[in-house]
Order: C-alpha cells, then sequence, then structure tokens
C-alpha cells in the first residue's frame, strides 16, 4: 500500500521580514534629502500599515522606498493592498495598507479548479486559508506545482509541507 504524497499551496508573508523591510525603509527616510524635516512614518499593527507624511508627493516616495525594500528582503509587493490616501489634521496625508494573509477562499475555488480543468491525477481540498493538494505519484505533485507557477491568480503562491 502506497502513501499519498501531498503539500499545501499558501499565501503568507513573513511578518519578521515585512518589519525588516519597513526598518530599512524609515532607516533611508531618515537619510534622504527629499525627506528633511518631514514627519513620514511607517507603522505596522498586526497585519495593517498605517503611513503618514507631509504630502502625497512624499506618501508617493515612501510608499515606493517601502516596495523597494520589501523586494530586497524578498517579500512579493502582492502582499499588500493599498487603500486610498486621506488628508489627516494639519494637511498631512495618512494611508492605510492591508498586508494579504492567507489565501483567500474564492481563490482557492479558482486554484482548485484550474488542478481540475488541467486533469492531473491529484486532489485539491481548501483547508481554511490553505490548499491542500495530494496524490499517489510526487511526479504529479511536481507538474501540478510547476503549472501552478507558470499562471498568475492575483494572489503569492507559496507551497509548503511538501511530503
Amino acid at each position: 500500500m502506497s502513501k499519498d504524497s501531498s503539500f499545501d499551496i499558501v499565501s503568507e508573508v513573513d511578518l519578521s521580514e515585512m518589519d525588516n523591510a519597513i526598518n530599512m525603509a524609515m532607516k533611508e527616510v531618515a537619510t534622504r534629502f527629499d525627506f528633511k524635516g518631514s514627519s513620514s512614518d511607517i507603522v505596522r499593527k498586526d497585519t495593517t500599515l498605517e503611513l503618514s507624511s507631509d504630502d502625497e508627493t512624499r506618501m508617493k516616495n515612501l510608499v515606493d522606498i517601502l516596495e523597494n525594500k520589501m523586494i530586497k528582503r524578498e517579500i512579493h509587493i502582492k502582499f499588500l493592498d493599498p487603500q486610498g490616501i486621506v488628508e489627516s489634521l494639519g494637511g498631512k496625508v495618512k494611508q492605510t495598507i492591508l498586508i494579504k494573509q492567507g489565501l483567500p477562499t474564492e481563490k482557492s475555488k479558482e486554484i482548485s479548479k484550474f488542478i481540475r480543468d488541467a486533469k492531473f491525477k491529484v486532489k485539491s481540498q481548501i483547508n481554511g486559508d490553505k490548499l491542500k493538494v495530494t496524490a499517489a505519484k510526487k511526479d504529479e505533485l511536481q507538474e501540478v506545482i510547476q503549472s501552478l507557477k507558470n499562471e498568475d491568480f492575483g494572489v503569492v503562491l507559496q507551497f509548503t509541507n511538501y511530503r
């Protein structure tokens, strides 16, 4: 009797790496000439980022700096869901950016349907914010991973617990 092999499809950001990217961005802001004398800041609260700056131009530059630091830390910018820039007291601007964690159910269904339509000899099961894929042969699982890497589902896909 052969044991089935499996892996999980997840979409999770490493929050400690995100904190490192934020710290690196704030260090760069502190040394950049165009931010001299400004009160720009990035604060992470659980899975949201609160950005504040003096004006919209500096806000856009602040977001750009953050995205560049995330890329250097190998964090995909698809994890970010920026909300609109809003005016706050004293003529300053604020922006909230949501950090997408987990695989939404509708994306899990879309990925599962893609796997079924591709006629792979695997089973997929939605398990909360993860999608578990099982098969009798590891080669089938590797083919599924390769075909999923070639598709764009609008979220970052990571493959974990490969057994």
